[in-house]
């Protein structure tokens, strides 16, 4: 018989040192291999086998290195979350603050770049390494408020010993991501700590939903650039015959003319002027507008051929699709949808049609209608790379996957069947491609 999970916030909410005890006890059994008196609540456990997995050693910290100050600075102006800021601390450091906690935002590489709050906290956090600069992602520092958050895409609350390494288990956190509401693409994670005494029932729900502020926030400010990159567009648009659309420099668009609208065109990391070739464009004219392109669509063909398109799995919280075709080369991450979706259509060069899908990822060929609409996104930045009918890469591109060093490890939030039948270890995914 399977003992039931802890419920940790409802025995804290009475009693956080006899939580803490217990939750040691469950701690200390699990990773001796014993059966638990109470079982760790799943999202733990879950984070407990990915570390013993990779190595890391629960009585023993480790500290990667801090960030310099220079590269604290540079990524902190590179990070869309800057726009956010002053939205998380309206939201949770003046309650923070009172309730001994601070707030710490980390990137998508789980690298702190902005804490705030109780001083004294500051300084037990020092002690920890959780500084500027310290990365804190799940497979360095073992189950944490910044880096389980980050890999299962969704808030976590970390209590005392259900953190992973021993040190830490004086430590409460409680971590929610922030993603990009454009696309899904993670952009960090904001978390609140203290130590356990600190810690109370209704805080995750309180950092998810500053958390979700913030989206609407960056979902508002998108808006606001893409209305003025309009206002910039239409004299330059109103002279021009032929096919162009006007988007901003990642690729959203902003107005088009002569051609259906598109949401967003799939641009190379470093575009430049000049003649180029797009996946869902063809080959354009590039010019430069304030604050984005103008792609004038040219009527030659582009190349024929795709040379390479190379599905990235191998880390867990950062799954991507790169592209090179002819001398262009691009990249794109993508939503653990997507990520699932291009997994199991590189399984099966053949083609899938939409029920098929359905069941691979649901256990339920009926549920078609979210399939048809996944697909479409995908389409929408990998273009003429993808067919359907049946949905399938196309057949002049070699398509390789990247898959973890471990099979269990492979896309450890989906619960798709296709994809957790892939985990079994006796799946050949160590060479990178599917088998044959």
């Amino acid at each position: 018989m399977v003992n039931p999970p802890m419920n940790v916030a409802r025995l804290a909410a009475v009693d956080a040192a006899q939580a803490a005890r217990v939750l040691n006890e469950v701690r200390e059994a699990t990773l001796a291999g014993r059966r638990a008196r109470i079982a760790p609540r799943p999202v733990i456990e879950q984070s407990w086998g990915r570390m013993l997995r990779s190595g890391v050693d629960p009585e023993h910290d480790f500290r990667s290195g801090l960030l310099p100050s220079d590269e604290v600075r540079r990524r902190r102006e590179e990070s869309p979350l800057r726009h956010v800021l002053p939205v998380l601390r309206q939201g949770l450091l003046s309650v923070a603050d009172a309730a001994q906690h601070i707030m710490v935002v980390a990137d998508a590489d789980g690298r702190v770049l902005w804490r705030e709050g109780s001083a004294a906290v500051l300084r037990k956090a020092d002690g920890l390494g959780f500084e500027l600069g310290a990365d804190w992602r799940e497979d360095v520092v073992g189950t944490n408020g910044v880096g389980t958050p980050a890999v299962v895409r969704r808030p976590v609350q970390v209590f005392a010993a259900e953190h992973f390494v021993r040190s830490h288990a004086s430590w409460t956190c409680t971590g929610a991501p922030v993603t990009d509401p454009r696309d899904g693409r993670l952009l960090g994670v904001v978390d609140i700590s203290g130590p356990l005494e600190t810690m109370h029932p209704a805080t995750l729900a309180w950092v998810d939903s500053v958390a979700k502020l913030a989206e609407a926030r960056l979902r508002e400010l998108h808006q606001t650039s893409l209305e003025g990159l309009r206002a910039v567009a239409a004299p330059v648009l109103a002279r021009l015959a032929g096919r162009a659309v006007v988007v901003d420099r990642d690729g959203w668009a902003a107005a088009v003319t002569g051609m259906p609208y598109v949401r967003r065109v799939a641009l190379p990391k470093s575009l430049a002027p000049g003649r180029r070739w797009l996946p869902s464009l063809g080959s354009c004219a590039v010019e430069p507008l304030a604050g984005g392109w103008l792609l004038r669509v040219e009527d030659e063909a582009g190349p024929g051929a795709v040379r390479r398109i190379v599905l990235d799995l191998s880390r867990a919280g950062r799954r991507t699709v790169r592209v090179t075709a002819g001398a262009v080369s691009w990249s794109h991450e993508l939503s653990p949808r997507h990520a699932e979706l291009l997994f199991l259509l590189a399984e099966h060069r053949e083609g899938r049609g939409a029920a098929e899908l359905a069941a691979d990822l649901f256990g339920d060929p009926s549920r078609t209608v979210t399939v048809r609409a996944e697909m479409s996104r995908i389409r929408r930045y990998l273009g003429e790379l993808l067919h359907h009918r049946p949905y399938r890469f196309c057949d002049e591109a070699e398509v390789d996957v990247i898959l973890p060093d471990d099979p269990r490890d492979l896309l450890p939030q989906s619960t798709a069947p296709a994809v957790t039948r892939k985990r079994n270890p006796a799946h050949d995914g160590r060479t990178g491609r599917p088998p044959a």
